[in-house]
């Protein structure tokens, strides 16, 4: 059986989607940041709060209208969706067989879906904030070859602002944006399923792809404040120019008064 995650945006208000399809025929549960949502047996699906959707049972082409469904309630949409699709079954015991990309559950277990769909969930925000930070080093991989060729670099001071401002905004969105990447607070009350969520952790290297990504950031970040650096020697190099030309002209000026 298929099981896929997205993330498909900023933001699901979670509070609307409950309210929309909490109907007599419809089970939806609503939990601090996410709604779980069970049409029939099988066929469940949890939206995160942090813009992210786990699908259990459904084929691709349904997982694709249900998610135009709930587009009114997204803010913020993505142009490129992240997707990432698993397969699962049931067995003795609930593990995920890395080899095959495999999930296999002990039981039908709601709770146990969920438990693993933070997991799954939380690779998939994660996939944005790669693609973002992969985006900036190819827009900056040009700035140290043109710095070592020329001197000096085509960007002006306020457009590098403007760049270390955004990478700020990034690393407070990968790092200060606990609810999406930290332990849940879901867990606090059910301890029993954390280990669970922590095999998906595990499975899907959250952890490690999370320093990797810091450690890029870090890099690019070193990379502005060099060229910031660069930037202001220059204007400081420009303006000792200046003030030496006005020296010169009042020097000169002295001079032809002496005269005249």
């Amino acid at each position: 059986m298929r099981c896929a995650s997205y993330c498909t945006g900023l933001t699901y208000d979670i509070g609307a989607v409950f309210n929309a399809y909490k109907t007599v025929s419809v089970n939806a549960q609503l939990f601090d940041e996410l709604v779980i949502i069970s049409i029939e047996q099988g066929h469940t699906l949890c939206v995160f709060a942090y813009g992210a959707v786990v699908f259990w049972g459904y084929t691709a082409s349904e997982e694709k209208e249900f998610l135009v469904k709930l587009s009114p309630y997204l803010k913020s949409a993505l142009a490129q969706v992240q997707e990432d699709t698993f397969f699962y079954e049931y067995g003795p015991e609930t593990l995920i067989d890395e080899e095959e990309d495999r999930i296999i559950l002990q039981s039908e277990d709601l709770l146990l879906k969920v438990s693993l769909s933070y997991g799954l969930s939380q690779s998939a925000k994660l996939s944005v904030f790669e693609h973002e930070i992969d985006k900036t080093i190819q827009n900056t991989r040009h700035l140290p070859a043109e710095l070592a060729e020329k001197g000096k670099i085509t960007l002006s001071r306020k457009k590098i602002s403007q760049h270390i401002g955004k990478l700020f905004s990034q690393k407070n969105s990968i790092n200060l944006d606990s609810y999406a990447l930290d332990t849940p607070e879901f867990f606090w009350k059910r301890p029993r399923y954390e280990p669970f969520y922590q095999q998906a952790v595990e499975f899907l290297d959250i952890q490690v792809r999370l320093n990797i990504l810091n450690g890029k950031l870090n890099v690019i970040h070193e990379l502005y404040e060099i060229l910031s650096n660069e930037l202001k020697h220059a204007h400081s190099s420009f303006l000792e120019w200046v003030i030496i030309i006005l020296i010169m002209v009042e020097v000169l000026i002295s001079i032809l008064k002496e005269f005249i």
